[in-house]
């Protein structure tokens, strides 16, 4: 079934704008002796064209951009950052795509919780107030570049990308011509003033990203916990038995331990290990 020339014109501006943060974000990965893991052959790694990880249960999710610690074209490194790139023309489409950036984002991040990824959208055309904070409820940084600069940068190439849903198709048509006929340094230089244009917005997404990337850690707290658990059906239960309960010498063997890791950041991370191997080996890893 062929595409809409509109559709088609969508594309065209989402793999623009994809090109835009895969150059940024190399140059960004280059300089921090990263992996970045884009769309494309990549290696033994993984199989396919597709960025794609999994769940705690299993299920693939198909990201767009991931930076891994101790990545290679062959080896999967740690996954430090999940950046989503979306483009959308009209608000009643704004929330839908929210929704399923989300929904691929978070059960991956929530898998590499020990981690805790940097989370982040790149949204350009038209969203909604509402769509964008609910992006940012769930921790996401967004770099928003609204629809005006993108119909201005175009405008600098001498194309008019204004339409809306009555542009007839014919027009559609000769705009996306127009854009697939651009020379390389055409093309280039619509890039360069759409990145001009966003400046302000892109700087201070980039800034973020480096926040939690350059990270350091601030303190670790290792809280080994002893005991047997009381369980207790009202209040004045419970009152009763923290008031006559002796605290030394612990009862019950060791149970567990609880590491909490606070960076300059700000970042948090809290987990709990069953032994010593499993702590070990986390604390081992915070040191790439």
């Amino acid at each position: 079934m062929a595409k809409s020339p509109s559709h088609k014109f969508g594309q065209i501006i989402g793999n623009l704008l994809e090109e835009i943060i895969s150059s940024i974000l190399t140059d960004f990965c280059e300089q921090r002796g990263l992996y970045l893991d884009k769309k494309g052959h990549r290696g033994k790694a993984r199989r396919g064209s597709k960025v794609t990880w999994k769940d705690k249960y299993g299920n693939e999710h198909d990201l767009d951009f991931v930076i891994e610690r101790d990545g290679s074209p062959d080896k999967t490194g740690q996954p430090i950052a999940i950046i989503e790139a979306a483009w959308r023309r009209y608000t009643k489409h704004s929330r839908n795509k929210v929704q399923e950036i989300q929904g691929a984002v978070l059960p991956v991040a929530e898998c590499h919780n020990l981690e805790a990824p940097f989370l982040g959208v790149v949204l350009a055309g038209i969203f909604t107030d509402n769509s964008i904070n609910q992006l940012e409820s769930f921790g996401f940084k967004v770099l928003y570049i609204p629809y005006k600069t993108i119909t201005d940068a175009f405008c600098c190439a001498n194309i008019d990308v204004r339409f809306d849903e009555f542009t007839p198709d014919d027009e559609f048509k000769q705009c996306v011509k127009k854009i697939e006929e651009l020379a390389v340094s055409e093309r280039e230089g619509l890039k360069q003033m759409l990145i001009s244009l966003n400046k302000e917005q892109i700087d201070h997404f980039f800034n973020l990203l480096a926040e939690t990337i350059d990270r350091m850690i601030n303190k670790i707290l290792i809280i080994p916990l002893y005991g047997h658990d009381r369980c207790f059906q009202d209040i004045q239960a419970a009152v009763d038995f923290i008031e006559s309960y002796h605290e030394s010498p612990p009862e019950g063997g060791l149970r567990r331990y609880e590491v909490i890791v606070e960076y300059s950041n700000y970042d948090r991370i809290e987990a709990e290990f069953s032994n010593k191997d499993r702590i070990i080996k986390f604390l081992k890893s915070l040191l790439s």
